[in-house]
């Protein structure tokens, strides 16, 4: 992922009201994150526990902002992340929704999600697989992890921008 900053963020984000961007508490971690080894970068809201921001990159590369609610409930059973897709989760997975772009949203159309709740696709899908098989190539694996994660965050930014 391209290095973010303050000013970036604020202006990718596109399911928020003016307000809701310049209220945006945004992470203060930004000058120690490790940007090769980051496909998105989330954080949770401290001031609003349900409330979370991702800045995605889309299939055309651009930066992708999108706040995200969290589900009042929780899933009733272990649940996978969507996006990473990992079997050793040592995190929780919740139903997170965003608002749609345009009348859409408008109007109060969302799209939702099971994600990391804490956002840490990146670092699992950057885990050895656990080998399925004697042979199994887990260096293989873990790159087709990560690009299938890019490609995962990459369709969910245009799925939200383009209505599709």
């Amino acid at each position: 992922m391209l290095p973010l900053n303050e000013s970036t963020i604020r202006s990718s984000f596109v399911n928020a009201s003016r307000k809701e961007t310049k209220d945006a508490v945004l992470p203060d971690f930004l000058d120690a994150v490790a940007w090769d080894a980051l496909d998105f970068l989330g954080w949770r809201d401290p001031k609003f526990a349900k409330r979370a921001y991702v800045v995605l990159p889309s299939l055309d590369g651009d930066p992708v902002g999108v706040v995200l609610r969290q589900a009042d409930a929780a899933p009733r059973s272990r649940a996978m992340c969507s996006w990473c897709r990992d079997v050793r989760l040592p995190n929780d997975v919740v139903f997170w929704s965003a608002r749609r772009v345009g009348e859409a949203g408008r109007r109060g159309a969302t799209v939702g999600t099971l994600i990391c709740r804490d956002f840490e696709c990146s670092h699992n899908v950057r885990n050895d697989p656990p080998p399925a098989y004697e042979g199994y190539d887990v260096a293989a694996a873990r790159v087709q992890r990560i690009d299938e994660l890019r490609l995962k965050v990459a369709g969910f930014a245009d799925m939200l921008v383009t209505g599709r």
